[in-house]
C-alpha cells in the first residue's frame, strides 16, 4: 500500500481515508482533535465508514503513521469496529483505578462529540 510521505497530523484534512494495520479502507477522517494551543495531537474522528452512520473515535496512541494520501491505524479491522463513538457523556474505557489515562480519554472523547455537536 503506497500511501505517500509521512506527513504531521497538522496537515490532515477531512476525507482523507484511514486503513486498518490490516490494510483496509475503513472510513475517512472527519475530524482531527488536537490541543492547538499546546501542539498536542489526541486523535481522529472517522466518519464514512464501513460500521455505521455514528463517527468514531481513534485515539492518537492507536495511529501508527499518518501520510499524505492515508492514515494507518495500529488496530485491526475487528478492533476498528469497536473503536468508541464520541458521546457527551463516555463510559469509562479502562476500569483500572491506578490508570489516569481514563479520565485523559474521556476528555478527548467529550472534546470530539462538542466538535461534532458543534458545542466548542
Amino acid at each position: 500500500m503506497e500511501l505517500g510521505e509521512p506527513v504531521s497530523y497538522k496537515v490532515l484534512t477531512r476525507g482523507t481515508p484511514v486503513y486498518s494495520s490490516d490494510e483496509q479502507q475503513i472510513g475517512k477522517v472527519s475530524h482531527v482533535l488536537a490541543a492547538a494551543d499546546e501542539d498536542v495531537f489526541d486523535g481522529i474522528i472517522i466518519g464514512e465508514h464501513i460500521f455505521g452512520e455514528e463517527h468514531r473515535f481513534v485515539d492518537a496512541d492507536d495511529v501508527q503513521e499518518i501520510f499524505e494520501q492515508g492514515v494507518l491505524l495500529k488496530l485491526d479491522r475487528a478492533a476498528c469496529e469497536q473503536a468508541p463513538k464520541p458521546s457527551a457523556n463516555p463510559a469509562v474505557m479502562h476500569a483500572d483505578p491506578a490508570e489516569s489515562s481514563s479520565e485523559l480519554r474521556n476528555q478527548k472523547l467529550r472534546r470530539a462529540w462538542d466538535l461534532i455537536s458543534g458545542n466548542y
